[in-house]
């Protein structure tokens, strides 16, 4: 009788253990919707012309922090965005396994029709330890693997994605340049194209 009732008890956990943890993942998915769907000014910023300024500030402003913010950073914080953590093998372009549930959280949010037929920089982004060179370079890679898994993995339209890296030309913490907190990846709605 014991033991019937302990298994009882287990499977009455495990039960809402698993109902908790698929309710925390459609509340994700829902936060990804919410934060970036929505009606938005149109601000005509190419992936190409936000990579060159974060190549160009450096060139401006050369050492090991840069004193100015890019010149775009006003227009892309008016659009809707998500930052999220996807962490990646250390110097590295290769996505932890740990992190494949969040860009997989992603992709349900892309997949999605409030989002369907809009355009995505997915912008990658570090923290100032190291050259800025070298971190600008690392997050255009990281930002084009995070693109990849979406197209190639989870089947997101290419067409919409734009893989963009700004190393650490814009912190998230800039009074703590090396905090853990600006290493993460940016999704910005630029819109129907």
């Amino acid at each position: 009788m014991k033991k019937m009732l302990l298994a009882g008890i287990s499977a009455a956990f495990v039960a809402t253990s698993f109902s908790a943890a698929t309710a925390q993942t459609e509340l994700s998915r829902n936060q990804i919707i919410n934060s970036l769907q929505g009606a938005q000014q149109k601000v005509d910023v190419s992936a190409d012309e936000l990579q060159k300024a974060a190549f160009d500030n450096i060139a401006r402003y050369p050492g090991a922090n840069s004193p100015q913010n890019l010149p775009l950073a006003d227009k892309l914080a008016s659009l809707r965005q998500f930052n999220i953590e996807i962490t990646f093998d250390f110097d590295s372009a290769r996505i932890r396994p740990e992190s494949y549930e969040a860009v997989g959280l992603i992709a349900d949010a892309l997949h999605t029709p409030y989002l369907q037929g809009q355009t995505f920089y997915i912008v990658g982004h570090t923290d100032a330890k190291g050259a800025r060179e070298y971190n600008l370079e690392l997050s255009i890679r990281r930002a084009k693997a995070i693109r990849e898994a979406l197209v190639t993995t989870f089947q997101v339209t290419g067409e919409t994605l734009f893989a963009v890296g700004l190393g650490e030309e814009q912190l998230r913490d800039p009074a703590n340049p090396d905090a853990a907190v600006n290493r993460r990846v940016q999704l910005i709605n630029v819109g129907y194209r």
